[in-house]
């Protein structure tokens, strides 16, 4: 059975990289991420999240390939956020339009009759038996007129036919949803996102339907590594090009060459915080902290690229409070844990290094410290 979280928490991450490059930048060719001032490597907490939600997905997928109930993902890979918003208002029975009705002139009756109108539009009879089209108030503007495109460009369909259907859109009205809507709409999307309940989310779409932000409970700093790191650069060949214009222009050598980027090692830190009262806000459980808790310390074995090499958590260090609002500043208890250095020359693997809280080595991989409330 799920709890609330009760208490506050502050967590340290050590995870590293062996010939690979962690996170790249796109504006600087890919590069591995580094301070430019002290050469230490960067990761952004932008991509420990990514990771977290494919961990995730991938754990919650069923296997007909849904997702489990409360854990769909709403960042995902070629995702089209405002799809999630307009769901969201369709199982509440928000509506999110003003219904529109145009009188059919009685030239165009007898075609119209005859034409597939798309879903959303219809042909109705009013009272004083004057035939109406009607546009329902949920109807996809964009999606019927796709589809009149379509129709249109393989029927020969008189052109007055076409300009009357489609001069209707113009008078479909959106309509904003009132404040206790969007609470609604906000509350329904925590209840089914797990990404939005534990990292927040800015729901406050032009595109879409209105549902707020949500401020998470769960956030991450940048990690950085703990001593400077180099960036290597390799050329590597394949053996194979991608156009016939290019087997001719290479005489049918037939070689494509390119770089890639690694680190030969680094050993990065991240630290991380969980609020109890934002916890309470997005329905952030107990149930979501384990899986998060997992997510953190098995999200790399289900990211293997021949991009980024080997990379693996290390040391996850919780701090747990007695109380929601805690006992310490989370910069004192981040100052417990250390790390030390135990060979010497060039690191290039996690045995050069040795993790300690308060002094003494760290032996699994998961340690809970508690943090006792103040007397």
């Amino acid at each position: 059975m799920s709890e609330k979280i009760k208490n506050r928490y502050d967590f340290v991450l050590f995870f590293d990289v062996q010939d690979g490059n962690p996170n790249g930048d796109p504006d600087a060719g890919n590069l591995p991420r580094i301070d430019a001032e002290t050469g230490m490597g960067l990761v952004t907490d932008v991509c420990l999240k990514r990771k977290v939600r494919n961990y995730v997905q991938i754990i919650k997928t069923k296997e007909d390939g849904a997702i489990e109930d409360k854990y769909e993902i709403y960042v995902k890979e070629k995702a089209v956020l405002g799809r999630a918003h307009t769901r969201a208002f369709e199982a509440l029975k928000i509506s999110l339009g003003e219904e529109s009705r145009k009188e059919v002139p009685n030239s165009l009756l007898e075609v119209i009759q005859d034409f597939g109108l798309p879903e959303g539009m219809a042909l109705e009879e009013d009272d004083e038996n004057k035939n109406q089209l009607v546009i329902a108030s949920d109807a996809d503007v964009k999606a019927i007129k796709e589809s009149l495109k379509e129709q249109f460009k393989d029927n020969q369909t008189s052109a007055e036919l076409n300009k009357f259907l489609t001069d209707s859109l113009k008078g479909v009205k959106a309509r904003k949803p009132s404040g206790k809507e969007t609470e609604r709409g906000r509350a329904w999307m925590c209840d089914h996102f797990f990404d939005i309940r534990t990292f927040g989310a800015v729901m406050s779409l032009k595109s879409a339907p209105n549902c707020g932000q949500v401020r998470g409970p769960v956030q991450l700093t940048f990690a950085r590594s703990v001593e400077p790191v180099v960036a290597l650069e390799h050329s590597i060949t394949r053996m194979a090009v991608a156009t016939e214009a290019e087997e001719k222009k290479q005489h049918g050598d037939n070689r494509t060459m390119g770089r890639k980027f690694t680190v030969p090692y680094g050993l990065y830190c991240a630290h991380g915080f969980i609020s109890s009262h934002l916890a309470a806000q997005t329905t952030f459980n107990s149930d979501d902290l384990g899986l998060f808790w997992n997510a953190l310390l098995n999200m790399f074995d289900h990211d293997h690229s021949a991009a980024r090499g080997l990379m693996s958590t290390r040391k996850l260090i919780i701090f747990e409070h007695a109380t929601p609002l805690g006992s310490k500043p989370a910069n004192e208890l981040f100052e417990r844990v250390t790390w030390k250095r135990i060979t010497t020359g060039p690191a290039r693997m996690f045995t050069d290094y040795m993790i300690e809280l308060d002094g003494q080595k760290i032996e699994d991989t998961k340690k809970v410290v508690p943090v006792p409330a103040k007397s």
